[in-house]
């Protein structure tokens, strides 16, 4: 018998900074990207969506992206949304930070949702997350300052990654659907650490927008930065036009 071909990253390889609770993000990416392109990830600390601990998952980010430049990759992705959208400076410092220890392009979760709604030509939209009202408030602020309109600002409320990766999918289908809005252009699940990707085409249909997670804009965003041109289906209509840039 002979073995399957293996494809080690033919068409480009992403580095992935996790917090280290995220459950949900890998197989989700693997499932998002085209096959030819390889992932590795290295985890930061986080646990809990606390002030502190968000701050905290940037420290050690040089060593931990040093790492991922050692496994080859073309790219650097800090992901996390909650840290990412905490402020514009924190990302443009984080970011700085892994470009300086690298040497590699790099790119936040914040980053991609917003050029993922840019090139959706949605500006009002509707942020749903697991997060906590303080957590929403950021995050919906870090939108406004990028010129979008948020319509609808509500989160679960969850404290913990794994309260987080607890919500069914059926959950956030219902949820999302509660707070539909009929002048949204786009609707956000926010979040890399939950299971939103089984419901995304089935809200797509529910809501009749386009629906973005925190893991399909990250997938969208890299295969355009390593001039991958081939969509992806099944997770949506971002996904399904997935192109170079």
């Amino acid at each position: 018998m002979t073995a399957p071909a293996l494809d080690y990253g033919s068409a480009g390889r992403i580095g992935v900074l996790l917090p280290s609770v995220n459950q949900a993000a890998e197989p989700q990416l693997r499932a998002m990207l085209r096959a030819d392109i390889g992932i590795a990830v290295t985890r930061l600390k986080l646990v809990d969506s606390s002030e502190a601990s968000l701050l905290g998952m940037a420290r050690d980010v040089e060593p931990a992206a040093e790492l991922l430049a050692d496994a080859g990759v073309g790219i650097v992705v800090f992901h996390c949304t909650a840290v990412s959208t905490y402020s514009t400076e924190l990302e443009a410092s984080i970011l700085a930070r892994i470009r300086s220890a690298t040497g590699l392009p790099c790119v936040a979760t914040s980053q991609a949702l917003v050029a993922a709604l840019q090139a959706l030509s949605a500006r009002r939209v509707v942020l749903l997350s697991p997060y906590t009202a303080a957590v929403n408030e950021r995050e919906a602020a870090y939108f406004a300052q990028h010129g979008f309109e948020i319509l609808g600002n509500a989160g679960m409320d969850c404290r913990t990654g794994r309260e987080m990766m607890a919500i069914a999918p059926q959950a956030w289908h219902a949820f999302a659907t509660r707070h539909a809005h009929a002048l949204a252009d786009a609707y956000v699940l926010s979040c890399t650490t939950v299971r939103t990707a089984e419901t995304i085409e089935n809200l797509e249909r529910s809501l009749g927008r386009p629906v973005v997670t925190s893991n399909t804009a990250v997938a969208w965003y890299c295969m355009r930065k390593l001039g991958v041109a081939a969509g992806v289906p099944g997770y949506g209509r971002l996904l399904a036009r997935a192109g170079a840039a």
